[in-house]
């Protein structure tokens, strides 16, 4: 059965029955529902009825495990974050329920001897104590430093930047683009080689964190100078279990140091929830008030743990991630969420050979109101080029080069008419230069966006980078084994490559340049990186080719 949802209701009704339900719900502990449940009343009280405050002297154990971040960097302001964990893999993060004041500084050198602003925050008990600071009264396009202090422990150092004037005639711009860091199947070296990277900005696509069970030794990290605890040996279901899954991750060092050391503008896939889930729809059969608690408890614990500003709060099971962030006159970013709005997957998911339904004009992607946003976006924009950070791959990938082909109905492909309206809307508003990045799939590929992928000799109208994994499928080749029938079946791939990784993108005025970082291996710590291949595209002329 298809579901098309209302991507601005929200969901109270559902939580209500969840309510009345969560008794006899075997899947959820009694305490762990009620966590998932408490999310109206459960955020910060004012005045007398405010959690206690515990004086920041008497946090006995360095508080800051899980790092430093910063995020959507916009001229004038910046996102920072932090999370007081003493124990990050224990409930409770190792600190009692009470308020913490966190003293942060901002500065425009590395030693702190030019501060820029500072300020005290609260960490909440409700939050997990993670603190979300937005800076304000900056200057644009400049680089900045920033610390936090809880009494006589200091956070790492971390860099960010702001983003360009809005009038800008800036005529160059670095990024990066990564997603699928799954924690049992590999080390995040990658991660290390990007916190080198000169970059102005990260792009994470999606599976942040991955629900499945990890073991005591790592899963393919194979450790044995540690032991996990049991509470990671299992499917994430509950706030707790997301909230000590995310514990898990920010604990790598690797990640902690591409954190601190670049901006990250951060949106989620199916992982970080549950695999493949379609809007309300799970993709295992529970009744909805069951997966739209886990949704909500999923959805908190991703807010918690990443550089997010205020509007990407979380009310219940629904959460605004879609967003625009402008780089000067260079490069509008409009970030996508193409998994809580999205209709059902067709023919069961999986891949499928085509059918009628992927014409249905009624089933969507990104939902109604978001594709009005995107479309409205660019009629409104002035950027040279126009970048689509999302989810799964946008163009047609068939599977083999023969008439009983199949496509994913998790990605674009089982959206036909969804996919059509976007480009449609691109044409309309006149979009010379889009650029669309994508993860999901565990491998580096470049494509052309063809006007009509049926026909190969449409017009370009477009070009995709899709950026492999940091860890995701572990090792992976250089070369796929299905490389002969995806290169063959879709003459619009110019790149495929299977190594883990990222992308960066050198954006000008005249072209852009995309270089697949590649490392060799995963399930061991240390590996070098280097360059796959590396594509361009001219500005207003689409389309790839070695560069």
């Amino acid at each position: 059965m298809t579901h098309v949802h209302d991507d601005v209701h929200h969901h109270s009704e559902e939580l209500r029955a969840a309510a009345r339900h969560f008794g006899r719900r075997r899947f959820l502990t009694v305490s762990g529902a009620a966590a998932a449940l408490a999310f109206a009343t459960q955020l910060p009280a004012a005045g007398a009825v405010a959690a206690a405050e515990l004086d920041g002297r008497r946090v006995g154990e360095y508080p800051f495990s899980l790092g430093v971040a910063s995020g959507d960097p916009q001229p004038g302001s910046v996102l920072l974050w932090t999370r007081l964990a003493p124990r990050p893999f224990e409930p409770g993060g190792g600190l009692p329920a009470r308020r913490v004041g966190v003293r942060w500084e901002l500065a425009h050198d590395e030693r702190f001897t030019r501060i820029a602003r500072r300020g005290l925050a609260t960490a909440h008990p409700e939050f997990r104590h993670a603190i979300h600071v937005e800076v304000e009264h900056l200057s644009p396009g400049r680089v900045y430093f920033y610390r936090f202090r809880v009494g006589d422990w200091t956070s790492p150092v971390g860099r960010t930047r702001t983003a360009p004037d809005p009038g800008a005639h800036n005529t160059a711009l670095k990024l990066a683009a990564v997603s699928c860091q799954a924690y049992h199947d590999g080390y995040f070296t990658a991660y290390r080689h990007l916190a080198d990277e000169d970059l102005d900005v990260v792009f994470h696509l999606g599976d942040y964190l991955y629900e499945y069970a990890v073991n005591a030794t790592g899963g393919a990290r194979a450790y044995t100078d540690r032991v996990l605890p049991a509470v990671f040996n299992r499917e994430t279901v509950t706030l707790e279990d997301y909230r000590l899954r995310y514990g898990l991750y920010k604990s790598d060092p690797d990640l902690r140091a591409a954190h601190a050391a670049h901006p990250f503008v951060v949106t989620w896939d199916d992982h970080e929830t549950e695999n493949n889930y379609a809007g309300g729809i799970p993709e295992n059969g529970v009744p909805p008030e069951e997966f739209l608690l886990r949704r909500a408890s999923a959805y908190r614990a991703y807010w918690e743990h990443q550089p997010l500003r205020a509007p990407q709060r979380p009310e219940g099971p629904d959460m605004r991630m879609y967003r625009r962030l402008r780089f000067g006159r260079l490069a509008q970013f409009d970030i996508l969420d193409t998994r809580q709005y999205r209709s059902d997957q067709a023919y069961g998911d999986g891949w499928h050979v085509p059918g009628p339904v992927l014409d249905d004009p009624a089933r969507t992607l990104t939902g109604a109101e978001q594709e009005r946003w995107l479309l409205a976006g660019w009629r409104a924009s002035r950027a040279r080029w126009n970048v689509l950070p999302q989810q799964v791959v946008f163009s047609e990938r068939r599977d083999r080069p023969t008439a009983d082909y199949t496509v994913s109905m998790d990605a674009w492909d089982g959206y036909a008419a969804s996919r059509r309206r976007v480009l449609a809307g691109a044409e309309a508003a006149g979009v010379e230069n889009l650029m669309v990045l994508t993860g999901d799939v565990h491998v580096g590929i470049g494509l052309d966006i063809k006007a009509d992928f049926r026909d190969p000799g449409s017009r370009t109208v477009g070009t995709e980078i899709v950026t492999t994994s940091i860890a995701s499928g572990k090792n992976g080749a250089d070369r796929p084994s299905n490389y002969d029938r995806i290169t063959q079946a879709n003459p619009h791939v110019k790149l495929y490559s299977g190594r883990r990784g990222y992308v960066t993108v050198a954006l000008g005025t005249e072209s852009a340049r995309a270089d697949f970082r590649t490392i060799p291996y995963v399930t061991a710590p240390g590996a070098p990186v280097a360059t796959a291949g590396s594509l361009v595209t001219e500005a207003g002329d689409p389309g790839l080719r070695p560069a």
